[in-house]
């Protein structure tokens, strides 16, 4: 079933009383937007300047075929690079043609690892064919790319291939993890290298394929002055039993002590058995622990999510939208579903200032099975800290637009494999502040 185009604006709307607070901090709302031209589009890398929107690679078709010669084939690749400013309700494309192949190559394909510092965006990997290798493969690249000028370039049809700039390195062989920075180190979490065709039936029946999760989060130093691109490795965090996790998310936060950190949540699969976490793995510059205490029920695979924390409180809050989930609930029951559906819930996490983390199901819903692949891009212009968590107690009106939600699959079904589309959406996110 085809869905118009929209996108899904977001608002936060906070309690401002310390009994309400202790069970309900913020309430978020969504709002459809249309942009005109606008296409679907799923697990792409994004950058953004000035409020408008840098898209390169992701998936134009929804999830991808049980069939070995129908999964990833070249017709879903997105070969364009698009730019939204959401705001003026604009897009604007141009391809990939005119930069070198390998970087045609690795910026077509899907589920890049990716992080943007200052003007540059840094993309890891992601999967694809490659004519280059005549195979499906994971890309063993790092590519810099210089946001502004792009956007200007895009717009005015002018040349950008001066704003890439590509390196080779097998460690960035690397599809469905996350790209996160903690102080000057850069973490590359989990994911996985895969070789050739998605079979369901396993690596070794029909054409075959090679599958290596990392089990770990890399960590590395960026040297770019706008000419040179190197990197420097660092030893990893490796946990085979732990970060043997994909399609999932790693998201930013303020840890209890104060200082920067990250969380990765759920993610699939856990070894032995091929159903998600439910556990976290929370990692800071000293290194990683596992909360076994805590049990993530909702929001499984890799949607968009809103990291914002509280000073005051010292409470730090995860908001997870849609997408893929072994539980949802039902008339107000926990239902367990080991064939792990579509799901419309809106969920948060809380750490609070113990340690101790909880899971709620928010009183509103994604407006359909929507959220898997799909992005929140923040309005930069808002309070955060520098590792992009907004700043709750710096959000005085009683709504705040706090960014937009773009892209995702869209299923027709919680539990399907065929007519899945790449959702054609972009959802407007405000910040609500009870008085």
């Amino acid at each position: 079933m085809m869905n118009r185009i929209k996108i899904l604006a977001i608002l936060l709307i906070a309690f401002t009383s310390q009994g309400n607070a202790q069970t309900a901090p913020f309430q978020i709302a969504i709002e459809p937007m249309n942009i005109s031209g606008l296409g679907g589009l799923q697990a792409y890398a994004w950058g953004q300047h000035n409020g408008k929107w840098l898209i390169i690679g992701g998936r134009l078709d929804g999830l991808h075929r049980r069939q070995p010669f129908a999964a990833f084939d070249v017709a879903g690749h997105n070969n364009q690079l698009i730019v939204v400013d959401p705001v003026a309700q604009q897009k604007w494309s141009a391809p990939l043609s005119s930069l070198p192949i390998g970087l045609q190559e690795q910026l077509s394909s899907t589920n890049m690892e990716f992080f943007q510092e200052g003007d540059y965006l840094y993309l890891v990997g992601g999967y694809g064919y490659s004519n280059t290798s005549a195979d499906h493969i994971t890309y063993p690249n790092l590519s810099a790319v210089k946001v502004p000028d792009v956007i200007n370039a895009v717009i005015n049809g002018t040349s950008f291939t001066t704003n890439f700039r590509q390196i080779t390195d097998t460690m960035f062989a690397v599809t469905g993890g996350y790209l996160n920075k903690i102080n000057n180190t850069f973490y590359l979490t989990g994911g996985q290298k895969f070789i050739g065709r998605y079979n369901p039936m396993g690596p070794t029946h029909g054409p075959g394929f090679v599958q290596i999760y990392t089990n770990a989060s890399r960590k590395f130093t960026i040297f770019d002055n706008g000419v040179t691109l190197s990197v420097t490795h660092l030893p990893a965090i490796v946990d085979a039993a732990n970060l043997h996790r994909r399609d999932y998310n790693v998201v930013p936060q303020i840890m209890p002590t104060g200082q920067e950190g990250l969380t990765a949540f759920s993610g699939v699969f856990q070894v032995g058995v091929d159903l998600p976490y439910l556990n976290c793995v929370n990692i800071d510059s000293t290194g990683h622990t596992v909360n076994n205490a805590f049990s993530q029920y909702y929001n499984h695979y890799h949607c968009a999510h809103i990291p914002i924390y509280s000073a005051s409180n010292n409470e730090m809050h995860t908001v997870f939208f849609g997408g893929i989930a072994q539980y949802y609930d039902s008339l107000g029951i926990l239902v367990q579903d080991n064939n792990v559906p579509f799901v419309k819930t809106i969920a948060r996490v809380t750490r609070d200032a113990s340690g101790t983390m909880a899971e709620y199901k928010l009183p509103i819903a994604m407006p359909t099975l929507l959220g898997a692949g799909s992005e929140f891009i923040p309005i930069n212009t808002l309070p955060h800290y520098s590792n992009e968590v907004f700043k709750l107690d710096n959000f005085t009106a009683d709504t705040t637009l706090v960014g937009y939600i773009y892209g995702g699959i869209s299923s027709t079904a919680a539990n399907i494999f065929l007519q899945i589309l790449a959702r054609k959406a972009v959802q407007a996110v405000k910040y609500l502040k009870y008085l």
